[in-house]
């Protein structure tokens, strides 16, 4: 009996096991997998599509040859991606000198204001925060993927370019990846595809397989199929620089290099083939003792070795400049090089950068200083106020000729004689004042009465202070004209200059401070 009932319990036991085993062979089947893969790849993509919003400012930028008020309001459109911490990213010039941001996405009627919370100009990063928080519970953050993808991975980009007011995905291939000048200052990876990126596109993200890999920024003019997208490492170098609430900088190094290719410079350097590397061709010092030296070769950034052509490897098929290693191997504001030097190999700590001042530097995201004078505009040189000579071939040769320092100093960084270049930013104003003077647009200030001028700060002091009945201004050029002025005239004309111009103020307000400052 109790074998009888063993049996029975045995057999029951084998058919509860095949019942199972067939259930889940079934559940497992080809067909219920597809589906399942299918319905799966379905809610992705459904998700995604409601993550990616389009963005919506209004831009009142500079204008850097009317300093006393903002160029007319410009609208444009891009895209943008949710991220963690119920935050959108998108790219900077999107939203730089926005007045006005709201973002929408293709699937909801309505706009949702925004805010610039941080940016990032060199970089070509923003992200936005939302006055209504309530969207985010709806439309979710997208998975970032913490590798670089492969040469000839499959990419989806996704954004709003013009052309249409829905959603619009373009497929393409991850055609290169370099280490590459962004704005001429700073530096980083960048990743070209052909899927197509079009205006309006900026700042939307690039998927592979089911997580973003970047996010696009720039098309290439006059070509087909080259986009460019800005990698997720660099994306997370920024969104940990903002996390104190302010953008600081990449690490960067200043030193000029230069290859170790041409083999005469190995004969005078007296080095044989076994050493390979970068050469530094001008320290950078900002005033003391650089701790690398001319010829000084550099075989190692950290662990990892630089090639002749001051690359090292940064995937099997991939190489790029050695300086793409700072962002990872700065610490506490130094970074690890193994130089050559005089034969001896040795280790050194070189201090990092987060950005090169400029004596010609750009405005940051502000609006130009100025200060208003009888019929005269002063302002400081920038980046934006030399578009009129960089667009302009004739203009700039005469500058050139001329020695104007806006050419001649164009890369140089700025001393204790000369902090910044001083500008006449705007024809004169008509005026008896200046009758017989040729117009001095464009013009730098060398001194007044005298005084070498500093800075647009300096100009004003010296103005402010003056107790000669003439004003003696000469400009820093090969040829033209010292001007001599009343300056009792000069003063009591500037109110009428500056209503029959429609002109609010004399000055900005961190100008007028000095002018007012007894």
């Amino acid at each position: 009996m109790k074998r009888l009932q063993a049996q029975q319990i045995s057999t029951t036991w084998l058919l509860m096991l095949f019942t199972t085993l067939v259930a889940t062979c079934t559940i497992l089947s080809p067909s219920a997998l597809a589906q399942g893969s299918a319905k799966k790849n379905a809610d992705s993509t459904v998700n995604l599509e409601k993550s990616v919003v389009k963005v919506f400012s209004t831009l009142r930028g500079p204008d850097p040859f009317k300093p006393w008020s903002k160029a007319a309001p410009q609208e444009v459109t891009g895209s943008g991606v949710v991220i963690e911490g119920k935050r959108i990213l998108t790219n900077a010039h999107v939203v730089e000198y926005a007045s006005q941001v709201q973002v929408q996405n293709g699937q909801d009627g309505n706009k949702v204001s925004a805010k610039v919370i941080a940016i990032a100009r060199g970089m070509d990063l923003a992200l936005l925060e939302l006055d209504d928080t309530s969207f985010f519970d709806t439309h979710l953050s997208v998975a970032r993927s913490n590798k670089l993808p492969e040469i000839t991975d499959a990419v989806f980009a996704y954004g709003y370019p013009t052309g249409g007011n829905s959603l619009s995905i373009t497929k393409g291939i991850v055609s290169r990846i370099e280490f590459v000048d962004y704005d001429g200052a700073v530096s980083g990876l960048r990743i070209q595809v052909d899927a197509a990126i079009n205006p309006g596109n900026s700042g939307g993200p690039v998927i592979a397989g089911e997580k973003m890999i970047g996010l696009a920024f720039s098309g290439l003019m006059h070509a087909q199929n080259i986009g460019y997208i800005i990698p997720n490492e660099e994306i997370e170098l920024f969104l940990a620089d903002v996390a104190d609430g302010k953008y600081s900088g990449k690490p960067i190094l200043l030193d000029v290099t230069q290859t170790f290719e041409n083999p005469v410079v190995r004969e005078y350097l007296k080095l044989d083939k076994s050493i390979e590397g970068c050469i530094i061709h001008r320290p950078y010092s900002n005033g003391v003792e650089p701790v690398l030296k001319e010829w000084d070769v550099v075989t190692h950034i950290g662990e990892t070795a630089i090639d002749n052509q001051c690359m090292v490897k940064l995937k099997p098929n991939v190489r790029v400049m050695f300086k793409y290693k700072v962002q990872q191997v700065a610490t506490k504001g130094m970074v690890p090089l193994t130089i050559v030097r005089a034969g001896k190999s040795i280790k050194v700590q070189v201090p990092a950068y987060s950005g090169r001042p400029h004596l010609i530097s750009d405005l940051q995201g502000g609006y130009p200083s100025y200060f208003i004078l009888g019929p005269i505009v002063f302002s400081r040189a920038t980046i934006e106020y030399l578009s009129f000579i960089a667009n302009n071939a004739p203009a700039l040769n005469g500058y050139a000729y001329n020695a104007s320092p806006l050419v001649t100093m164009r890369g140089e960084m700025p001393s204790k004689e000369r902090e910044e270049l001083v500008v006449v930013a705007s024809p004169f104003f008509p005026h008896k004042l200046v009758t017989g003077y040729s117009n001095r647009f464009g013009a730098v200030i060398y001194s007044i009465n005298g005084i070498q001028i500093r800075s647009l700060k300096h100009l004003v002091e010296v103005l402010r202070d003056l107790k000669d009945d003439l004003i003696v201004i000469h400009y820093d050029q090969r040829w033209g004209e010292t001007m001599v002025l009343p300056r009792k005239s000069m003063i009591l004309e500037t109110e009428g200059v500056l209503s029959d111009n429609g002109i609010r103020s004399q000055g900005s307000p961190d100008m007028m401070a000095i002018w007012e400052k007894k």
